[in-house]
């Protein structure tokens, strides 16, 4: 798996940085690879994906998105 590597979420294809953006409602500095999360989307029960992001320079968030439908969250407290 390249660090750049895209996945499909929801039917389209998604960068680390375009995930990231899509989880926080807005732009990122940075982000890392997409990862499989190892959990299942308590909505749907689809595949959860993570991505590690900055949304600014003093902050990094872990983000998870479901593959098949709309859930979302972070990591933040």
């Amino acid at each position: 798996m390249g660090a750049n590597e895209n996945r499909v979420v929801q039917g389209r294809m998604v960068t680390p940085k375009s995930l990231a953006e899509r989880i926080e409602g807005g732009d990122v500095m940075d982000a890392e690879a997409i990862r499989d999360a190892d959990r299942e989307c308590p909505e749907c029960g689809g595949n959860v994906l993570a991505v590690g992001y900055m949304p600014s320079v003093l902050e990094f968030v872990t983000g998870y998105k479901c593959q098949d439908c709309d859930w979302m969250e972070t990591d933040r407290e």
